[in-house]
């Protein structure tokens, strides 16, 4: 309910309305029934003395009830329920009134003010009294759209999906919040569906009826100029593929509706390959990410990243009350700090140029914003240059992370949070190497502050990995779209190749809730999370998908070129070593391993050798101390 200091000249308008709609209910219902009467006029005074209390008690039961909040042009059954709602509890105070008080005030004159007769009357004028301009407003504004629609060039459009996703967009268009769009009619995968309306909107068929649909519309004179496509025509018994190269063959323009959260208005997007390649996501729980971060201090290092940058989004719209983004690249960092300043969410956004293997920097930086989490996501991951550029793979993602890992507990924060990689599993590259080290960092900084707390709240340390996200920076999507759109050809490294993909949002909101899972006493054991990457993806498939996406054929129009592994990769990734014990947490979309980390006594060790042997780039002991932190190194190199 919105507190009285926050009500408008609207509100106030709105409460005008519903007393005088109040007023003229109770005054009408007593003249349908007594008019003509001999009780009239003498039951008529009392009347008129009772009707300012109330129609001011009216006021407070709509107040109650949101009508004098809730704007007109969004009224809807919600509000007609409250409606209902308000005229019945009316309805029942007036009969207290009327048997209770006004019997024993009259001392039996009448043996009732109002009568059964009269209260029955009353709840249903109330009812329309309460309803007529409201819903007479909604329909004003309803058809100004639509009129709008038609006179300004508004696209005819089809809609593809079930009649639920379909709705949705229905009500975005008759609010105003989707523009320039004419819906003529829905193609639904659901048989449910077919031969029924939405929202005044015919579902024409089954998606599989796209071209006739069109065909039928231009013959009659109203060709149709776009599609739209909903959630549920991503659903892979619903073939977007199909649908795709036939909107692309029939020359149509096609958007789509992302999944809506809860609070989002609609908004169409352009359709992308990426959005063709998904697997359905996980259900979050956004509520639980919400109460992670609401009202906290967190800092993001790596923060202009395709990771960083996501996750310092999500922090901002989860309602962080500060966030610090620690980025090393000066463009980056302006790019991510512009762009949250743009969505106003009311977090006070910071930005500080820093390296992290600069530990002083770090530290200083850390103390002296007091985060209560750190996400770290600062990291060199591209596996060809660091099979190259060893040691600056050393120097940030195994000394940097301790850097960040050692401020975040100097700063006293709640939870320090690794983005680590399925590359870290049995490694056979630089990147997987130095990842798996500092998780093993973490791990071990983790369990002695569990140690040492003795059942106290401590610092959380947990690292999280996955495989790779769609449309991130280096990532192979945007490599092959790039390839198409020069005529190609679409080089990929081997036949066999497979690996694990997600959506950049759904990795991030994952992350998050490991972090919440992390931060509750349930399984204070754990501290290496695993998301659910689903079913691995063939790349030589996804390079053939996205060229037939495009319009054009493989080995006709695109060639598909096979150029050889590069160093430090493998055929398949893996997202547990065959001797890590998996741990079900009981969150969906999220598994743990449970792993022997060495005692911190012996990382510290292995660090101070790895230190003195970046000073001299020798090669061979930084190989030998990994090797020894890591035995599996390189032991599932296919």
């Amino acid at each position: 309910m919105t507190p009285l200091s926050q009500l408008t000249r609207r509100n106030y308008l709105i409460a005008t309305h519903d007393a005088l709609a109040t007023a003229f209910a109770l005054l009408a219902s007593f003249y349908l029934r007594f008019e003509g009467s001999e009780g009239f006029f003498s039951r008529l005074p009392l009347l008129l003395r009772i009707l300012p209390f109330f129609v001011i008690f009216s006021v407070i039961i709509c107040y109650v009830f949101n009508l004098t909040t809730t704007k007109w042009r969004f009224i809807s059954l919600p509000d007609a329920l409250n409606i209902l709602r308000v005229s019945t509890v009316l309805t029942v105070a007036l009969i207290v009134l009327d048997y209770a008080l006004i019997f024993a005030a009259s001392s039996g004159k009448w043996p009732v003010l109002f009568g059964r007769v009269t209260i029955v009357l009353y709840w249903f004028l109330q009812v329309f009294a309460l309803s007529a301009l409201r819903f007479g407003y909604r329909y004003f504004r309803y058809s100004r759209i639509r009129r709008h629609a038609r006179t300004e060039g508004a696209s005819s459009t089809l809609l593809i999906g079930r009649a639920a996703d379909a709705e949705v967009l229905l009500r975005g268009i008759e609010s105003g919040a989707v523009k320039q769009l004419w819906p003529v009619g829905v193609l639904s995968p659901s048989t449910a569906d077919r031969g029924q309306s939405i929202r005044n909107v015919p579902v024409l068929g089954g998606i599989d009826d796209v071209e006739d649909v069109i065909r039928d519309y231009a013959t009659r004179g109203k060709p149709i100029s776009r599609l739209v496509m909903t959630p549920s025509a991503f659903e892979p018994e619903a073939h977007p593929e199909a649908v795709l190269m036939r909107a692309k063959r029939l020359g149509l323009f096609v958007s789509r509706l992302p999944s809506l959260e809860s609070g989002d208005v609609p908004r169409l997007t352009n359709v992308a390959v990426e959005d063709l390649l998904l697997r359905p996501s996980e259900k979050i729980d956004y509520a639980r990410l919400e109460a992670l971060v609401k009202g906290k201090a967190v800092i993001v290092t790596g923060g202009g990243g395709s990771i960083g940058s996501e996750i310092c989004d999500r922090v901002a719209t989860f309602g962080a009350s500060r966030l610090l983004v620690i980025e090393n690249s000066e463009p980056a960092l302006y790019a991510v700090t512009e762009a949250l300043a743009e969505r106003s969410s009311g977090a006070i956004v910071e930005g500080r140029i820093a390296d992290i293997r600069d530990r002083e920097r770090v530290m200083r930086l850390m103390v002296d914003f007091k985060p209560d989490i750190v996400f770290h996501a600062a990291a060199l991951k591209h596996v060809p240059i660091l099979e190259r550029d060893w040691s600056e793979g050393v120097k940030t993602n195994i000394f940097g992370s301790v850097n960040v890992a050692d401020a975040a507990l100097a700063a006293g924060a709640e939870a320090m949070v690794m983005i680590s990689t399925d590359k870290a599993i049995e490694p056979v590259s630089m990147l997987g190497l130095t990842k798996r080290f500092a998780e093993m960092y973490c791990q071990a900084l983790d369990h002695d502050l569990m140690t040492q707390s003795a059942g106290k709240p401590h610092m959380r340390l947990i690292s999280v990995r996955f495989g790779n996200v769609l449309a991130s920076n280096g990532s192979v999507v945007p490599k092959f779209k790039a390839q198409i759109e020069a005529g190609g050809p679409v080089t990929v490294t081997h036949p066999d190749m497979v690996r694990y993909f997600m959506t950049i949002r759904e990795a991030c909101d994952l992350v998050l809730t490991a972090a919440a899972h992390a931060l509750t006493p349930a399984r204070p054991d754990v501290s290496v999370y695993v998301l659910n990457m689903g079913q691995p993806v063939k790349i030589v498939e996804m390079a053939e998908r996205m060229i037939r996406l495009s319009g054009l054929e493989p080995g006709i129009d695109i060639e598909v070129v096979f150029t050889g592994m590069r160093p430090g990769e493998r055929l398949n990734e893996i997202l547990f070593a065959s001797e890590e014990p998996t741990v079900e947490i009981g969150v969906a979309g999220i598994m743990a391993a449970k792993l022997n980390e060495p005692p911190m006594q012996t990382l510290r060790k292995w660090l101070a050798a790895l230190e003195e042997a970046i000073a001299s780039e020798d090669r061979s002991t930084i190989s030998a101390v990994l090797k020894d932190a890591v035995p599996e190194f390189g032991s599932n190199a296919a």
